[in-house]
Order: structure tokens, then C-alpha cells, then sequence
């Protein structure tokens, strides 16, 4: 297999809400009834034929490439029902740390040598970064490995936040600790594509949901777009498969 395209890194000072954008194709709104947790769960119960953002196509990988110098690292995309729909959890990184300072972001973190798996780290950052215990996350999934410009290789993991989990969050890591509606997330009017000309004449399309104060961008929001990627073919098929369950929702 070939090795990942780097893309070029942003530099220290970039505003990323500040640069163009792109014109972008529009994709269909998920149905209501595809935003739900249980059809969620549905669509990871089963295989489903489904295509990862096209953009981005070459950063995605089916497992992690033996002998590359990228960090291996697994992130939690949380999801849990509220009265008002399901939400997925975020966090917001302190402004100290070395990578990726006060940006938003999935908990998770690079996969130590005592873990298991992927599945094992995300569910242990999540702890030592928000608090929510692994007995908490009902293991639904994961997603092709994403390698950023910073060269790290992630691991997607999808779980569903079980009632009784407490929120406690590390200050060293962590500013903040929110929620967003997963209809907000899917709905792909609100998906952005930016254009950023770097200093060193090399350019780097990137996408961003805005949310309120919040500006999800960047490998958070790419992971996103899958996300929506693989409940859209879901839909699809299962509708079209005589999957009684989805033909209810």
C-alpha cells in the first residue's frame, strides 16, 4: 500500500474560520427518522456498503500501515440519548497542550503498548480526559483510520453513552466538555469546505461545521462527514434490503 499524503501542516497563528470558502456538492438530508440512536445502532449491527469521504480519500485507511512513523491513536465518538434527541459529546483541548491546542475535538489519544486495541484506548483516554468510565460506553463500531496532517493515524471508535455516566474533565487536557445534536452534525447544509493558502505557497482544503461559539473543523469534522457517509448508504440499503426495522423508523 502506498505511503499516507501529507498534507501540508497549519502553521502557529492560523485562524481556521477565517479562510475561504469552497463550493461544495450537496448531499441529501437524512431522512429523521436516520438520526435516531436506534437506527444508528442498526447500521453498525450489520455490514453496509458504504464510501468514506471522497475528498479525503487517500488519508483513509482500512487498518494501520506496518512500519509507518505515524502515531497510532484511537478517539471516542460518543453518542447518548436526550429528551430532546441524540447528541455526541466534544471536547475542547486546553490551550497549553503541544498538538492541537483549544481546538475541538473527540476524547481519545495515541494507543499505549499495555492496550488491547484501539477500542481499549479510546475508551481509556475518554476516561482520563472526561471521566466517563468504559462500563459507561456500549461499543457500537469504528470507522476507517484517518491519518492527519500531523501525522497521526486515528482510529474512529463509536459507542453509545449509557445513562449514569458522570462528566469529570481534566483540566490539564481539557477546557471544556459540550454536547451537539447529531441532527446538527448530519445535516450537511451545515458542512463547510475551506481553502487555506500556507506561507510556503502549499494550499489545504479542510472541512468545519460552526455551531454556535463552537467551530468544529479540520480531522473532527472529516470524521463527521463519514459518519454521515455511513447512516445515508444505511439507510439506503436497509430501506431497500427489507430490513422491517427500518422500514418502521
Amino acid at each position: 500500500m502506498d505511503k499516507p499524503r501529507i498534507r501540508p501542516v497549519i502553521v502557529p497563528g492560523f485562524d481556521p474560520r477565517s479562510q475561504p470558502l469552497v463550493a461544495l456538492d450537496s448531499l441529501p438530508e437524512l431522512p429523521a427518522q436516520a438520526q435516531q440512536l436506534d437506527f444508528l445502532r442498526s447500521a453498525f449491527a450489520q455490514p453496509i456498503q458504504w464510501q468514506v469521504e471522497p475528498l479525503f480519500r487517500s488519508s483513509f485507511y482500512p487498518e494501520f500501515l506496518p512500519g509507518s512513523m505515524n502515531v497510532r491513536s484511537a478517539v471516542c465518538i460518543g453518542v447518548m440519548q436526550r429528551p430532546e434527541g441524540p447528541t455526541v459529546i466534544f471536547t475542547r483541548r486546553a490551550m497549553h497542550l503541544h498538538n492541537h491546542a483549544g481546538q475541538i475535538s473527540f476524547p481519545g489519544g495515541r494507543i499505549e503498548a499495555s492496550d488491547l486495541g484501539p477500542v481499549e484506548a479510546a475508551l481509556r483516554e475518554t476516561q482520563e480526559e472526561i471521566g466517563i468510565e468504559p462500563r459507561f460506553v456500549r461499543y457500537l463500531g469504528q470507522h476507517p483510520i484517518f491519518v492527519t496532517s500531523t501525522q497521526f493515524a486515528m482510529r474512529p471508535i463509536i459507542g453509545e453513552l449509557q445513562e449514569g455516566f458522570q462528566v469529570l474533565p481534566d483540566s490539564s487536557e481539557v477546557a471544556e466538555v459540550f454536547e451537539v445534536p447529531l441532527s446538527v452534525l448530519l445535516d450537511p447544509q451545515r458542512h463547510q469546505l475551506h481553502h487555506a493558502d500556507l506561507p510556503d505557497g502549499a494550499g489545504r482544503y479542510y472541512f468545519s461545521i460552526p455551531w454556535g461559539p463552537y467551530f468544529i473543523w479540520g480531522a473532527t469534522a472529516v470524521l463527521i462527514r463519514n459518519l454521515y457517509h455511513h447512516l445515508s448508504a444505511a439507510w439506503v440499503q436497509l430501506s431497500a434490503g427489507g430490513d422491517t426495522h427500518a422500514k418502521s423508523l
